[in-house]
């Protein structure tokens, strides 16, 4: 499982726009490069980045080849309530890495 790291305030207030910042390990390979002896090192990208908040989907994103190794993705959402903040990052194979954080909005 890839690693990620988060970066998401822990409490909020109502009707504040929070940021959030992701970044996951991960190479994502094009597919085009050659490996030290010339044979072609195999297509491996990361194909859907989403985020719930509170059982809403917040943000979308699809990732294509021309995306950098170890994709960062950073957004801004609206603190409405206190609930569950759900990363999902799906690659080309259907692996889903998915991690959770709480926000608490007061």
């Amino acid at each position: 499982m890839p690693a990620t790291r988060i970066v998401l305030p822990a409490r909020a207030r109502k009707g504040e726009v929070v940021e959030i910042k992701t970044i996951i390990t991960h190479p994502m390979e094009t597919g085009y490069r050659r490996d030290h002896v010339g044979l072609a090192i195999a297509r491996d990208i990361i194909t859907r980045f989403t985020c719930t908040y509170a059982g809403e989907e917040v943000f979308r994103m699809d990732l294509f080849t021309g995306v950098a190794a170890n994709p960062f993705v950073g957004f801004t959402t609206l603190a409405t309530e206190t609930g569950e903040v759900v990363f999902e990052w799906t690659d080309q194979h259907g692996t889903v890495t998915r991690e959770q954080r709480r926000l608490v909005v007061v």
